[in-house]
């Protein structure tokens, strides 16, 4: 008996060969930082999309901790990061960036937009990409209850969610209509699970103190804040003879500093190395900003300080500023007292900031004290995740976005 012969479907001579399907593009998001922080946080952001989707392809204006995130940057944002007077000159760089980003969303639309912090640079992409239907998150939200609430119609117009990196920031933006999640502070990502306080507790007064400069990181903030650092540093030498200064710089900061404190004794500058040094200090005098924060995640006591232009806050910041304090940590706190001393504005003699930090020294119970109070601020706040629950909400909205298309 012959066995069967093998057989194919019969194909009609005029029926169409049939075309392979072409494969899908792979998503694609742009972020946006002006900063260095921002870059730092951005970059952490990047790795965890990265982690949940590895074919996204992710581009953005930012700086090197981006890039070597592995994002393609497109134009580098954070090393002339400036503020107030500063920030006004660089307004025409921005002016023809926003133009040539125009240029390159109509050629090459993104399925998100992500803006990371700076509402002063961030604001007018996400404007330009609302207008361009490219759905928009923000990460590390405006601080509009500090002051300038009046932009939150704005934010609430271009902008489709918004990622809170302070507990009490969801239910206000939700408050005033804006879609906000709480997803954490990125700083904990990155900060050592196990910290008991400074690595210099208990070793001081029985050796000269170990002081951080800690001068912002921008060069602006550099240049109005540091010289009357040295100035307070110098006071401090002349109390404790035997004192070390440490100062953690950054690309923009560090040649300020090379310059200013190159004949300065004892001292020690590090460009990247405030995590390694904070820990070793006794006591810190730090600009103001989200470097208050990193400073008690280490369980360091600190003096705020931050000096700018008189004549901006006599006639701006003292009007439109709403709240209480100045200081992250001070803000933070379940009470109405300040944890840590801030002179914010820092007008005038740098006496009174001097012998508040004399005066710590002088008596390391008080520093003792201002330990413990940031170790109770922060375990309410040390929860790492913030940048895996911050790129879960961006797929969120790209797979929504994704399923509208299909309907």
């Amino acid at each position: 008996m012959t066995p069967p012969m093998a057989t194919t479907p019969a194909t009609s001579p005029d029926a169409a060969p049939s075309i392979p399907a072409s494969p899908t593009p792979p998503r694609r998001i742009f972020i946006t930082v002006a900063e260095v922080s921002g870059d730092q946080h951005a970059a952490q952001l990047v790795r965890s999309l990265r982690e949940l989707d590895p074919d996204l392809v992710i581009e953005g204006h930012g700086g090197p901790a981006m890039r070597s995130a592995g994002t393609r940057i497109i134009y580098e944002t954070t090393t002339h990061a400036a503020m107030n007077l500063q920030a006004v000159a660089r307004a025409f760089e921005m002016l023809g960036l926003l133009k040539r980003t125009r240029s390159y969303f109509q050629q090459n639309p993104p399925d998100l937009q992500i803006c990371v912090d700076s509402p002063a640079l961030n604001f007018h992409f996400a404007k330009l990409a609302h207008r361009l239907g490219i759905p928009v998150l923000y990460y590390i939200a405006p601080q509009l209850w500090a002051w300038r609430e009046g932009r939150m119609k704005k934010l609430r117009r271009w902008v489709d969610r918004v990622a809170c990196i302070l507990p009490f920031e969801e239910e206000y933006f939700r408050r005033h209509g804006v879609d906000a999640t709480f997803v954490g502070h990125p700083l904990f990502d990155h900060l050592p699970h196990a910290r008991d306080g400074s690595e210099a507790a208990g070793h001081f007064p029985n050796r000269p103190p170990i002081v951080g400069l800690l001068p912002g990181s921008r060069k602006s903030e550099a240049v109005h804040n540091f010289p009357h650092q040295l100035e307070v540093a110098t006071r401090i030498r002349e109390a404790f003879p035997g004192a070390t200064f440490l100062v953690p710089t950054t690309p923009a900061t560090d040649p300020v500093v090379a310059r200013l404190a190159k004949d300065f004794p004892n001292l020690e500058r590090g460009e990247g190395a405030f995590d390694r040094m904070v820990p070793r200090c006794d006591l810190c005098i730090t600009v103001s900003g989200t470097a208050t924060l990193h400073v008690a995640g280490h369980g360091v006591p600190m003096i705020v300080v931050y000096r700018g232009s008189p004549l901006l806050w006599h006639f701006i910041g003292r009007w439109i500023i709403r709240t209480r304090t100045f200081s992250l940590v001070n803000l933070l706190a379940d009470t109405r007292q300040h944890i840590v001393p801030e002179f914010v504005p820092w007008h005038g003699s740098n006496e009174p900031v001097a012998a508040v930090a004399i005066d710590y020294l002088q008596h390391p119970e008080k520093l003792d004290e201002q330990r413990e109070k940031l170790k109770h601020l922060i375990r309410s706040l040390d929860r790492p995740g913030a940048s895996m629950n911050a790129a879960k909400l961006a797929l969120q909205m790209m797979n929504g976005r994704a399923a509208q298309t299909q309907r």
